[in-house]
């Protein structure tokens, strides 16, 4: 791993809070990642769900659209190869991927905008180790974000019951093998995310790059049970650029290893639909004016973003 991006051990939140706090806070700052260390989540439900998700990925194709829901914009189910589009790209991303969104009461009052999960039959499990995974990483989400909320003034519960319904995704992506040489597709375009932060499951395959501050791509290919963790768009702009967003991409690998599929697994965690994104007062000031004096509700910046990236 690049000596750059700092990876950080979160027992530390609990057994050296406020210099946990600080470090967590400046690798943020500086880079809008990190790595998070000795998480909790077991390498056993990790596996599993790797397990699962790979063999959903070996059906035929045909097998797989059975869980492609038109009109949704990819919010639940499968989305196929060769649609997802980084935002200002012309090239679409090499890969395909299958969204698992939070379980929810048919009566809720988010039902309209999150809708219900869709399971392969063809492999049961798949719900199973989905939905621990999914609720594994959102309880280790909210421990990521008490840490940047101390650090940044705010109460350590402050972003609590602003994502406690948050229409957060855990995407299991497939990079098949790339057998055509010299095309401009990239496994995942430039790119920042939309939601408050991403937790990344499984970045240990190389490709992964982040870019600096001075421009330069910097690869970030975790080692043991690390968890990548960055800043979204949401939180952004939410913090009025004090946590960045920082773009990043999935290269293509040289030689042999492209002929590799790649697989991943990122938990995109989302405040609440109904959260209205406006700039916290603290992170207003002379040297940092506020740059978003128009708030936006979290479901309504998430449908701008879905057409940016030709998802809607």
């Amino acid at each position: 791993m690049t000596a750059r991006i700092p990876t950080l051990d979160i027992t530390r939140y609990d057994t050296d809070r406020d210099a946990f706090v600080a470090e967590l806070g400046a690798a943020y700052r500086q880079w809008g990642f990190a790595g998070i260390s000795n998480h909790g989540i077991s390498q056993e439900l990790i596996d599993n769900a790797y397990a699962a998700f790979r063999k959903f990925y070996a059906l035929p194709e045909e097998t797989k659209k059975k869980y492609h829901l038109a009109g949704q914009g990819g919010a639940r189910g499968y989305t196929p190869f060769g649609i997802e589009t980084a935002k200002d790209s012309k090239h679409f991303d090499l890969k395909e991927f299958f969204h698992i969104g939070r379980e929810i009461a048919d009566d809720s009052k988010y039902r309209d905008v999150m809708p219900p999960n869709v399971w392969p039959e063809e492999v049961p499990e798949f719900k199973q180790y989905g939905l621990a995974l999914y609720n594994a990483l959102d309880a280790l989400g909210a421990r990521v974000l008490a840490a940047l909320a101390l650090h940044i003034g705010l109460p350590e519960d402050f972003f609590v019951d602003k994502v406690d319904v948050g229409n957060s995704i855990l995407r299991p992506i497939h990079y098949p093998p790339i057998t055509t040489e010299d095309i401009p597709n990239v496994r995942a375009g430039a790119h920042g995310d939309i939601n408050f932060i991403t937790l990344l499951v499984g970045a240990s395959t190389a490709g992964l790059e982040v870019r600096s501050h001075d421009g330069e791509w910097v690869p970030f290919t975790s080692q043991g049970d690390t968890i990548v963790v960055n800043i979204g768009d949401m939180l952004q702009r939410l913090t009025n650029h004090v946590y960045p967003s920082t773009i990043h991409r999935v290269v293509n690998p040289a030689g042999d290893a492209a002929r590799q599929p790649r697989y991943s697994v990122p938990f995109f965690l989302h405040p609440n639909p109904d959260f209205l994104i406006k700039t916290l007062p603290g992170c207003i000031s002379a040297e940092n004016p506020d740059r978003y004096p128009q708030a936006i509700t979290a479901h309504g910046f998430l449908e701008e973003r879905l057409r940016e990236i030709k998802l809607k």
